[in-house]
C-alpha cells in the first residue's frame, strides 16, 4: 500500500536521488498492477532510473496544473524547451543563450517574446526552475533566477534525460484540439463513455486524486455504477490506498483517516483551513436555521455579496482565534483567499456571480470551544 501510495505522491521517482524509493516500489509493483492497469486505467512508466505513474485525471479541475506557474506563457515556455531537449543526448551540456533563441524562434508568430520584459523573463526563470526541480536540468554553472534580473546573464545546464518521459503520449492527433475539453471528448465520448473500462476508469480516477465526485441526477451513469459496484470499489480502494468511501445523494469521498494520511490533505493544521472549517459550519447553521435552502441536486446558492459577508462575518466574531495575517488581510483579499481554497478542494464552484455551495461543505465544521470569547 505504502508503495503506490508513493507514486500518487510524487510526479515520478529518479533513481539517482532516490535509492530507496525506487527499489521498494519497483519491487511491489506486481501487488499494485493490476488495480493501476484495471481500475486506473493508468500507464506505469518503468526504466532503469525512473518510475511514473501518468496520473490522467477523469475531468479537469481549476485546481490541477503546476502550482509554481502564474502565467500562461510559463506553460508555453516549458513546452517549447521540452522540445528543445529532446535533440539533446543525456549528459550533454548548453548554454542558456542558445536555449532562449530556440525560444523566441519557435514562439514567433504565436507570441512576442521580448526578453527586455521582466515579466517575460520570470516566465521563463520559472519554467526553468521548475525542470531543475523535476530533475530535467542540472545547472552546472551559474543560476536560472539571475536572468530574471539580468538578461545578460549566462547559464550553464545540462540535460540529464527526464524530460523526454515529462510529456504524456497521445494515441491520436492532438493538432487540432483548442481546449481541454477536445482531450475528455476524445478520450471518453469517442469510446462509449457511457460503457465498459471507460466508466470503470473515470470513476475510480474521480475518488483517487480528486477531493469528491458530483453527480446531478438519479441518471448519471458514473453514479450508478458507483452504487451498483460500491462493494468492489470499496474494497480495490481500501486494499491498494486505505481509506473509506463515503456515498451520498449527489456525492461520494474517499476518506483518508486522521492517522493515516498521505499527500496534500484537508483540513490540515494551519490557519486557513481552520478558517474553512468556520466558514463551512456557519453555512450548515444557516441552513438549519433555515436561512438558505438546499436545491435538488443538494447544492446551495450564494450570490457573490452573500458569499463575501459571510466570511467577514466569521472574522468579526471569531478573529481572536485567527492569526494576525487574516486578522488585518484586506476584506476583499481575504474572501477571495478563501473562496480559492474552497474552489481548489471543491467544496464550492464560481458560476457568474453566483457562489455555488458543494455538498462536502456538510461533512466537515470547525468550531472553538464554548467559553472562547467571541469579538462584539
Amino acid at each position: 500500500m505504502n508503495e503506490v501510495r508513493t507514486l500518487f505522491e510524487q510526479f515520478w521517482i529518479c533513481k539517482d536521488n532516490n535509492k530507496e524509493d525506487y527499489y521498494k516500489v519497483k519491487r511491489d509493483i506486481p501487488a499494485f498492477q493490476r488495480f493501476i492497469r484495471e481500475q486506473m486505467g493508468w500507464k506505469l512508466i518503468h526504466t532503469e532510473n525512473l518510475l511514473k505513474l501518468e496520473k490522467i485525471p477523469a475531468h479537469a479541475e481549476s485546481f490541477m496544473g503546476i502550482q509554481e506557474f502564474s502565467e500562461i506563457l510559463d506553460y508555453c515556455i516549458l513546452c517549447v524547451v521540452l522540445m528543445y531537449l529532446e535533440d539533446k543526448e543525456e549528459g550533454e551540456q548548453f548554454l542558456l543563450s542558445e536555449l532562449i533563441d530556440y525560444v523566441e524562434t519557435k514562439l514567433k508568430g504565436e507570441i512576442l517574446i521580448d526578453w527586455t520584459s521582466f515579466s517575460q523573463r520570470k516566465s521563463l526563470v520559472r519554467a526553468l526552475q521548475y525542470m531543475e526541480k523535476m530533475q530535467m536540468l542540472r545547472v552546472y554553472e551559474g543560476a536560472s533566477e539571475a536572468f530574471g534580473l539580468e538578461p545578460k546573464q549566462e547559464v550553464l545546464y545540462e540535460n540529464t534525460g527526464y524530460s523526454k518521459y515529462f510529456a504524456t503520449s497521445f494515441p491520436m492527433d492532438i493538432s487540432d484540439f483548442e481546449t481541454w475539453k477536445d482531450f475528455e471528448k476524445q478520450r471518453f465520448e469517442e469510446i462509449q463513455e457511457d460503457r465498459g473500462a471507460a466508466r470503470i476508469n473515470r470513476v475510480y480516477r474521480q475518488l483517487a486524486v480528486c477531493p469528491a465526485m458530483y453527480w446531478e441526477g438519479n441518471e448519471d451513469v458514473d453514479s450508478l455504477y458507483l452504487k451498483n459496484q460500491r462493494q468492489w470499489v470499496e474494497k480495490y480502494l481500501e486494499e491498494n490506498l486505505g481509506g473509506r468511501l463515503d456515498i451520498h445523494k449527489n456525492a461520494a469521498f474517499f476518506v483518508l483517516e486522521e492517522d493515516d494520511c498521505y499527500g496534500k490533505v484537508h483540513p490540515r493544521d494551519a490557519m486557513l483551513p481552520e478558517i474553512v472549517l468556520l466558514v463551512c459550519a456557519h453555512i450548515q447553521q444557516m441552513f438549519r436555521a433555515g436561512e438558505v435552502v438546499k436545491q435538488e441536486n443538494e447544492m446551495i446558492i450564494f450570490t457573490e455579496r452573500q458569499f463575501s459577508e459571510l466570511v467577514l462575518l466569521c472574522r468579526q466574531k471569531w478573529s481572536m482565534g485567527w492569526s494576525k495575517e487574516y486578522r488585518e488581510m484586506d476584506e476583499g483579499k481575504l474572501v477571495d483567499t478563501v473562496k480559492n481554497y474552497m474552489k481548489e478542494w471543491m467544496l464550492i464552484r464560481q458560476s457568474g456571480d453566483m457562489v455555488i455551495i458543494l455538498p462536502a461543505v456538510g461533512k466537515q465544521a470547525g468550531f472553538y470551544p464554548e467559553d472562547f470569547g467571541e469579538v462584539e
